[in-house]
Order: structure tokens, then sequence, then C-alpha cells
């Protein structure tokens, strides 16, 4: 756990895989030109499946933590997403069922 994380209550936590997040970053970039890094994503999946677990008429917060400037080489790199089997065009909808 991270200094930042010290003595709060976490009341849920989920493990969120690369390709989620990695679809929600593109899909922002596309549609919001918001330039994201992956710990942003992770945040956001995890706060649409928390939604969709509590239904209709919630209001949900999360933080947009980072920015896509230190994933360049990785993240927004094609070889690299190729050699870890990562598509960034799978539709949101694919991953969020």
């Amino acid at each position: 756990m991270t200094k930042n994380l010290e003595g709060i209550t976490i009341d849920r936590a989920y493990r969120i895989a690369d390709q989620p997040a990695l679809t929600i970053v593109y899909q922002l970039l596309r549609e919001e030109g918001l330039f994201l890094g992956l710990s942003s994503g992770i945040n956001l999946a995890g706060a649409v499946r928390f939604a969709r677990e509590r239904g209709p008429d919630q209001t949900i917060v999360t933080l947009l933590c980072d920015s896509g400037l230190k994933y360049q080489s990785k993240l927004f790199n094609p070889i690299w997403l190729k050699d870890k089997n990562l598509d960034p065009n799978l539709p949101i909808e694919s991953i969020l069922t």
C-alpha cells in the first residue's frame, strides 16, 4: 500500500486487467481528447464496474491520476502493444461485460 492510502478505509477494491484499462484510455483519447495513463484507465474501469454493480441513479467519483506522457514508449507504442497482445481498438462494450 502506498503512503497516500495509509489509514484509509477501503470499502471495495477491484483487480483490473490491462486490456480494459487500455481500451478506456484509448476511447477517452479518441472521443474526449484526454491523454491519460494506464492508472487513470484502471480507475475508470473500476468505477464503471462499481457503477454497474450499484445500479442506476448513482454518482460515482474517481480520479484521473496520470497523463499519457510517461507511457509514450509503451502504452502508445503499437509494437509494444502487439508484443503484449493488447488491442487499443477493442470496443468498450467488449471489455466491460
